[in-house]
């Protein structure tokens, strides 16, 4: 088959794994749309070329470059969040959209314990202490244990599943707010956020992202949690509200945090940097080897699926599946 022959697909961004870029390339005639110095006009002329898109869950892909592509067939997204993809859009148009969730559960699930770790004993911070020399003139400060505490989950899907699971390591009495209770989970249901993190002494968010769920995590919510309670975010930016946890932390009305995600990334507020009381990582719970490999993986199994069956391997929630 020569490239004429292939399937055209229009690469939105860039990849996280270059590799994935080559392997794509390899099998598919692929266009990258950021490579454009004119991407409007890029699309206006060859945008009905295109049968599939590859994209990102950051990137995503909205409704303008939908209708640009009148042959668009299918989408395959890296990554787990569709926030940014416009599914409502490729649902009205019968569009396949194909994603990588279960693979990285693990990582994102190691993360957040990596960050309640340290936010708590002040890893990060000593390390900082013990390399600036001040180890020499006086002791670092007591942390806070995390054993045998209490941990409240919003959001018991898979990755939620997950920080359950390790815990039980911890001796950790855990609860969790969803929409509804979770099939076949028994553990503590509060129907009440604010309830939950009036109860509990870490708060994890492994909620999706988007407009039911924007500043779920609110002042409210963060005064519920209260001076010795510490917030931690592994899900999206969205869901807190900045501003109030930002006031938050500076007032000590909670005790800290261990942020992965932002409201506008990759700009951390001046603000929030300025604390000491907050662990901050730049969006990389599932950036090991490993996982990426995993969800590059799948990025070219849906695609390769939809192309061979008519339907991508793991559709997003509410789209076709695999026969």
């Amino acid at each position: 088959m020569t490239t004429a022959t292939l399937p055209r697909i229009l690469q939105i961004g860039r990849l996280p794994l270059p590799a994935l870029e080559a392997e794509l390339a390899a099998q598919f005639n692929v266009s990258c749309l950021a490579d454009q110095p004119n991407p409007a006009a890029f699309l206006a002329a060859h945008g009905a070329q295109f049968s599939g898109v590859v994209t990102t869950a950051s990137i995503g892909l909205k409704a303008d470059v939908i209708a640009a592509l009148p042959q668009l067939q299918v989408i395959s997204s890296f990554g787990v969040g569709f926030d940014a993809l416009d599914i409502d859009a490729a649902k009205a148009r019968g569009v396949q959209v194909g994603y990588t969730p279960g693979v990285l559960n693990d990582c994102v699930a190691d993360l957040a314990f990596g960050l309640m770790l340290d936010v708590s004993r002040g890893i990060a911070a000593s390390d900082r202490f013990v390399r600036r020399g001040e180890w020499r003139q006086a002791k670092f400060a007591l942390g806070t244990r995390v054993s045998g505490k209490r941990l409240g989950i919003v959001g018991m899907g898979r990755i939620g599943q997950a920080v359950a699971e390790r815990a039980a390591g911890f001796r950790m009495e855990v609860g969790y707010h969803n929409r509804r209770p979770a099939e076949g989970c028994a553990l503590s249901y509060f129907e009440s956020l604010t309830a939950l993190a009036q109860w509990a002494d870490y708060l994890v968010l492994t909620v999706a992202g988007g407009a039911g769920t924007r500043h779920l995590v609110n002042d409210d919510v963060l005064s519920a949690l209260g001076p010795n309670g510490y917030l931690i975010n592994v899900a999206r930016g969205s869901v807190v509200d900045e501003a109030a946890l930002i006031a938050a932390l500076a007032e000590r009305r909670i005790a800290g945090a261990g942020l992965d995600v932002f409201a506008d990334e990759p700009n951390v507020p001046d603000a929030l940097m300025a604390l000491d009381n907050v662990v901050l990582t730049p969006h990389t719970a599932s950036a090991t080897h490993e996982t990426r490999r995993a969800m590059a993986d799948l990025v070219l199994e849906n695609l390769q699926a939809f192309y061979a069956t008519g339907a991508v391997r793991v559709p997003v929630p509410g789209t076709a599946a695999l026969p």
